[in-house]
């Protein structure tokens, strides 16, 4: 068995992304770090490295496993430590403000009532 692995290859193997080639091309970007430092795609990395990918936010990895083919989610799983913080939890944002359709343009009185409401 190899003793590394592209990180790239490794990325799309244990479904961070969904395709290689978007694996190499966040490398590329940038979006990529392997043990601190800035990834290209064909840097290797071998178990016990740590890999940062940016997705949707930055998914902090651990190596357990090099695998070279994509395989199941639980598979991929047991390959990976994750060690990413829960996201925060989302805030409830208060329902927008409808106007009846029609109604043409707020008059002052209603624009004031409008913008009072939005400031709270």
């Amino acid at each position: 068995m190899a003793d590394s692995v592209r990180v790239d290859v490794w990325l799309w193997a244990v479904r961070v992304y969904k395709t290689r080639s978007l694996a190499t091309a966040a490398c590329k970007a940038g979006h990529v770090r392997v043990n601190g430092e800035r990834a290209k795609p064909a840097q290797t990395v071998r178990i016990g490295d740590e890999v940062i990918a940016r997705t949707d936010r930055d998914h902090i990895l651990g190596v357990r496993a090099l695998l070279l083919k994509r395989v199941g989610a639980p598979v991929a799983r047991e390959a990976v430590d994750d060690r990413t913080p829960p996201p925060p939890p989302r805030t409830e944002a208060p329902a927008p403000i409808l106007r009846d359709r029609g109604a043409g343009r707020p008059t002052k009185r209603e624009r004031r009532d409008l913008e009072r409401l939005r400031s709270r």
